[in-house]
């Protein structure tokens, strides 16, 4: 059984940083995909960026320059490092892994709430 916990989430000032943490078991960590997505309400859920197997990272536009994604596969963990953050940040947070079968696996998520 694949599942994803996502932790981290919280409330922070606009201009502060949040790192999330997502924790993965029930997968070959070191040799998966990872994601992390957001939602908003009353919106579509997003993509922020992925990390490969290898490291390698792609970011939408959007959050270049201000998000991070890493991972550290001894810990079977990937992070999202979140500076600068606005108000419109203010989603549910979500990782996410590719199961067997190309199956998407999503955590719970986390709350990050901005405030002005």
């Amino acid at each position: 059984q694949v599942q994803l916990v996502e932790s981290g989430g919280g409330l922070v000032q606009a201009g502060g940083s949040l790192r999330l943490s997502c924790v993965a078991s029930g997968i070959i960590f070191s040799e998966n995909y990872m994601g992390w997505y957001r939602q908003a309400p009353g919106k579509k859920r997003e993509l922020v960026a992925t990390i490969t197997s290898g490291g390698s990272t792609n970011y939408a536009d959007s959050f270049k320059g201000r998000f991070t994604v890493s991972r550290d596969n001894a810990k079977n963990t990937a992070y999202l490092q979140m500076n600068s953050l606005k108000p419109e940040d203010t989603a549910v947070y979500y990782c996410s892994t590719l199961a067997t079968g190309g199956r998407v696996v999503w955590g719970q998520g986390t709350q990050v709430t901005v405030s002005s």
